[in-house]
């Protein structure tokens, strides 16, 4: 079967809800949240970890990139979008699709990268 590697980078309470599913599922989306976005590019899932997550409080100013194979038979249903330069590309996957999307990740979610902003208090997990 042939796969296709996606990437999520989150924060710290997402990767809390991860953990709890023994890094076998994304959280459900929130109410404002219509849509679950991997990306496809690990270079610009570094980007939003390293820009975006670490200085964010509400992500607790760590940004962490976590990685995830799906076949590439369930991948090709969904239309992936370019929001900016040649490398950002997204998978958009409708929120009230993201359980089943869940049921096709082959062999768990990885963390493959941390950030970690100035005001980021704690425990460093992960390099």
């Amino acid at each position: 079967m042939k796969t296709i590697t996606l990437f999520r980078p989150v924060g710290k309470p997402e990767l809390d809800l991860i953990t709890q599913s023994e890094y076998k599922a994304f959280p459900p989306r929130l109410s404002w949240q219509p849509i679950f976005y991997p990306v496809l590019d690990y270079d610009y899932a570094c980007t939003i970890a390293s820009n975006w997550n670490t200085n964010d409080d509400a992500n607790g100013n760590v940004g962490y990139v976590t990685t995830f194979e799906i076949p590439e038979t369930y991948f090709l249903k969904f239309e992936v979008q370019n929001v900016g330069a040649a490398n950002c590309n997204e998978l958009w996957v409708p929120a009230e699709e993201l359980e089943v999307f869940n049921a096709h990740i082959l062999n768990g979610i990885k963390v493959v990268k941390a950030f970690y902003g100035e005001k980021f208090s704690g425990e460093k997990l992960y390099a």
